[in-house]
Order: structure tokens, then C-alpha cells, then sequence
């Protein structure tokens, strides 16, 4: 059962705030990037992309969702899961743009060879839910997709009790995290985690047989 849905945008600092979630025992955490470990789950959220998502199925065993494709959906599951907390992820627009443009939009549009299945399918199930859908395909009008940035925002302000939510900025750290969850501030610092460096890390982890042009990409 999910516990806590994860509403921010990728590139909030939600790698960081999946590794803070288990720290505190509400993981498993589910990721967009964790999903290459999991390839199987990939159906389900292209399912999901054409109006057909079960929700249970998809999180099966998870206790948190953070990041896309969940945060695409977030209507939906605050509905599903009508106890979980949600927490919306914040960032100055700006500097979320750039690093979105530059990590993972640039990532999902590289050219695609075909020799690593997974990356394939994640990339095919990313343009339908987030570069495609949620942007509409013009992502590269930094003007537009600042604003969906700030109407979702809004939107997630707006629409869920404040009693079920919680804004946050990943360099408030452990105490209005903990505060919001009832548990204990742990002794280790707070997790900072996915700067671009570490997401081009994680990409170049892939198999040797991962598209050379993926990896290119990640790196320029």
C-alpha cells in the first residue's frame, strides 16, 4: 500500500528524497530511474500512457512513489490511495529547466540503437507520459514548460488539504520531513543525491552494451 506519493517534478531532488524515504522505512520507493532494474514494469506504464493503468499492479510491493512517471499521475493516485501523504518537491524554475533540459530530456532524446531493451522501452514509455504528454512535445520552449512547471505546482497547492501535504525543498533537510511523517530525525545527515554528474553515473552504469549514443549524450 502506498504510504507517501511523491508529487514533485523530476529534477526537485527526488533521488534524494527516495533515498531519504527509506532511510526512514518507507520504502521500497519507486523511481524513475530505478525502473531500469526493473524492466518489467515498463508495460505497466505504458498502459498507464494510454488510459489504462492499474495501480495496484504497478505498485506492488512499493510503500512510496517519488518522481515520474508517478508525479505525472498524481490526480489519480491521491484518489487511489486516498490515505497516502503527498509531498510536492520544489525548485526555482529556472535552474529546474536547466537541469532537466540537460540531464534527463537530453538522455530520453538520444538517439536509440536498439541494443539495450530496457533503455529502449523506458525511453518510448518516458516521451508517452512525461516529453509527449505531459509537455505536449515542446519541452524545448523553455517559456512553456516553466509554466506547466508552475501550474502544476499550483495545481497540487491547490487541490490537496494541507493537512495531507507537504512543500518541500530538499536543502530544509531531515526536520520538516520527519516532522510531517511523525518519525524520529535520524543522526545521519540528509541524503543529496542525483546532481548531474551522479545521473550521468548512473546512466553510464548500464551494461557495456548500452547505446554508445545514449552515453554520449549523457555526457555533453
Amino acid at each position: 500500500m502506498i504510504q507517501i506519493i511523491g508529487a514533485g517534478f523530476g529534477r526537485t531532488g527526488t533521488l534524494s528524497l527516495k533515498t531519504a524515504l527509506e532511510q526512514l522505512d518507507f520504502g521500497p520507493c519507486h523511481h524513475m530511474l530505478s525502473m531500469l532494474e526493473r524492466p518489467s514494469e515498463l508495460d505497466g506504464w505504458e498502459d498507464a500512457a494510454d488510459g489504462r493503468p492499474v495501480w495496484d499492479e504497478i505498485y506492488r510491493g512499493y510503500r512510496s512513489t517519488v518522481d515520474w512517471p508517478g508525479a505525472r499521475f498524481w490526480r489519480e493516485l491521491t484518489q487511489h490511495f486516498p490515505d497516502a501523504k503527498v509531498i510536492l518537491t520544489e525548485r526555482d524554475p529556472d535552474r529546474w529547466y536547466e537541469s532537466a533540459r540537460d540531464s534527463i530530456y537530453r538522455a530520453a532524446m538520444a538517439e536509440d540503437d536498439g541494443s539495450d531493451p530496457a533503455l529502449s522501452q523506458m525511453r518510448r514509455m518516458a516521451k508517452a507520459v512525461v516529453w509527449n504528454g505531459l509537455f505536449g512535445g515542446r519541452f524545448e520552449d523553455a517559456e512553456y514548460a516553466k509554466a506547466v512547471f508552475a501550474r502544476h505546482n499550483a495545481a497540487v497547492r491547490r487541490e490537496i488539504p494541507a493537512s495531507r501535504l507537504l512543500v518541500f525543498d530538499i536543502a530544509e533537510g531531515w526536520e520538516p520531513l520527519c516532522r510531517f511523517l511523525d518519525v524520529p530525525v535520524p543522526d545521519e545527515p540528509f541524503p543529496h543525491q542525483n546532481d548531474r554528474a551522479r545521473f550521468t553515473e548512473m546512466l553510464d552504469g548500464r551494461s557495456a552494451t548500452a547505446p554508445q549514443a545514449s552515453r554520449t549524450a549523457a555526457h555533453q
